[in-house]
């Protein structure tokens, strides 16, 4: 590899790192500026990688940028109307005291086969702070459960894009592709709940104060929170902690204190998810009948999918949902403006994680235009590995240097396709090779990881050890599975 785009990477990786924890600036500030250092050390003209900076920041808010601030209006909601705390007792009785993590990492891997992670999570997440808060503890535990349960079925289950791109390239067979990523989620969910079990109370105190305020409210308990929180069952269950007149106001006589129910709570959320699963239903239904791979821009869709591809479109879908949150879950006395300001306040919450999350794009496109990816990949596949390791190490290595998972597993079914089709490795193993390597340390250039980790309240060394550990943890535990995978179809 060229030792000048090594540097590149090295430095940039460096400069995130020191910015953010040797000094004053803030993560996005350091995104920017490490951008514009890798772009420089690399070679490229310095107006070109300014001009990857912006069009990388406004390409990864188009795709998540109106979807987060639906999301946390959703989430704002459920917060005031009670909406989130009738759905946390619901889930607590559903799974059983105890269990809350196995709850959430089974419920985000679910909702994440249709849904990307970013739209999930913003979704999910009030329901995760609802059950901390009924518990007083455990948030970050939940947290980390949800959006790496979410990871999983993101990486391996079509059809998300980026598995159901690698299946077309290294031509597997889609069927057999969606039982393995299933099987291979099932054998690493255990993984992702010990590991924040193990995380979680370690950095339960060390949560961001504004955060942790936000989950417990003032004065809460540290060290309750960070051995789990409540062990009395029947307070998670039956004794609320939600009080309607301390965000609605004083109920109008005549009339009963509104307590919505988990069916109409659900609703919000509920609705968008099915509208998007089916968009992605219709849409994998209508190429098949038309011939179509992956996502041809040739695509046009037939009239009986428009409309199901349109209200699933995951803005229209979350559109949909604010809607029925205002005026399903809030009660009619409501002042308007009153839910103006409770709006305002959820938009001023998601500022910085849009910003934060558009730098985190604007760095990887730089690192992907710089060539630094490519030359990595290029580099790996050079190597004299074994063959069933050449895409799982090029889609890691892609990952860590640019951070989409996406890009990461179709960079390397690009480059390791000729490997595959001349050493006789099952393509069924090859994709599960690509789309298990990209899930590897999802840090600084990765949107997702600022998402998880500001929505969780995690800053600097303690969202590596979070989330940047479960991401490795379950990359790690994907090696084994992959080679029982190949000695069973080798």
């Amino acid at each position: 590899m060229d030792v000048q785009l090594l540097l590149a990477l090295v430095l940039g990786i460096a400069t995130i790192v020191v910015l953010v924890l040797r000094t004053r600036l803030d993560a996005f500030v350091a995104l920017l500026i490490a951008g514009l250092v890798t772009g420089i050390v690399a070679g490229a003209d310095i107006l070109d990688t300014i001009t990857w900076i912006t069009d990388g920041f406004g390409s990864t808010l188009a795709s998540v940028g109106i979807v987060i601030g639906l999301g946390v209006f959703i989430g704002k909601i459920l917060e005031v109307s009670g909406g989130a705390d009738a759905l946390a007792r619901a889930f607590l009785r559903m799974f059983g005291k105890g269990r809350e993590p196995w709850a959430m990492g089974t419920v985000g891997s679910l909702v994440s086969i249709p849904v990307f992670c970013d739209s999930g999570f913003v979704i999910m997440n009030p329901l995760a702070r609802s059950i901390a808060r009924v518990k007083k503890g455990a948030y970050v535990t939940l947290a980390l459960a949800l959006g790496c349960g979410m990871t999983l079925t993101h990486h391996m289950v079509p059809p998300t894009p980026g598995p159901l791109a690698v299946t077309g390239l290294l031509g597997a067979d889609m069927g057999s592709v969606i039982l393995t990523g299933l099987i291979f989620t099932v054998c690493l969910l255990p993984l992702v709940v010990l590991y924040a079990r193990w995380i979680g109370p370690k950095l339960e105190a060390r949560l961001n104060p504004l955060v942790a305020e936000e989950v417990y409210g003032s004065g809460h308990d540290v060290e309750l929170a960070a051995r789990g929180g409540s062990s009395d069952g029947g307070s998670l269950t039956s004794v609320s902690t939600y009080n309607p007149e301390d965000h609605l106001g004083p109920t109008p006589p005549g009339r009963k204190p509104h307590r919505p129910s988990a069916l109409l709570g659900a609703l919000p959320l509920v609705l968008p998810l099915l509208l998007i699963v089916g968009n992605t239903v219709a849409s994998a239904v209508d190429k098949a009948s038309q011939g179509v791979l992956g996502d041809d821009d040739a695509y046009v869709a037939s009239d009986w999918a428009q409309p199901l591809i349109f209200f699933g479109n995951p803005v229209i879908a979350l559109t949909i949902g604010i809607i029925l949150a205002v005026y399903v879950l809030l009660p009619r006395w409501t002042p308007r403006k009153q839910v103006h300001n409770w709006l305002a306040e959820a938009a001023g919450s998601a500022g910085l994680i849009l910003l934060i999350t558009g730098a985190g794009g604007g760095l990887g496109a730089v690192l992907r235009e710089s060539g630094v990816g490519a030359a990595l990949a290029e580099a790996v596949a050079a190597t004299p590995l074994p063959v069933l390791f050449v895409p799982f190490i090029i889609a890691s290595v892609v990952r860590i240097a640019q951070g989409s998972g996406t890009v990461a597993m179709i960079t390397a079914a690009s480059v390791s396709a000729s490997v595959v089709a001349g050493s006789g490795l099952d393509p069924l193993v090859a994709v599960m090779a690509c789309v298990c390597g990209s899930m590897v340390f999802s840090y600084f250039n990765d949107s997702y990881f600022w998402v998880v980790t500001k929505f969780t309240g995690l800053d600097g060394l303690d969202a590596i050890k979070g989330w940047s550990g479960i991401t490795s943890v379950v990359w790690a535990g994907s090696i084994p599975l992959l080679i029982v995978l190949n000695l069973v179809v080798g």
